[in-house]
């Protein structure tokens, strides 16, 4: 029974650590394409002035 309980808690780390790695892609990904999202928005924004 010990084993099973050592197991789970294992099971639960590695999703844990599968989420912070997603977490951190994730995270690069909006800082990369964030500004050049912006400016799409920018220029569209600004044609909708006109």
């Amino acid at each position: 029974m010990l084993m099973h309980t050592r197991e789970r808690g294992q099971g639960l780390v590695e999703y844990a650590l599968i989420l912070v790695l997603v977490a951190i892609v994730v995270i690069a990904v909006l800082m990369l394409l964030g500004p050049i999202i912006g400016n799409v928005f920018s220029k569209i924004n600004s044609s909708l002035n006109k």
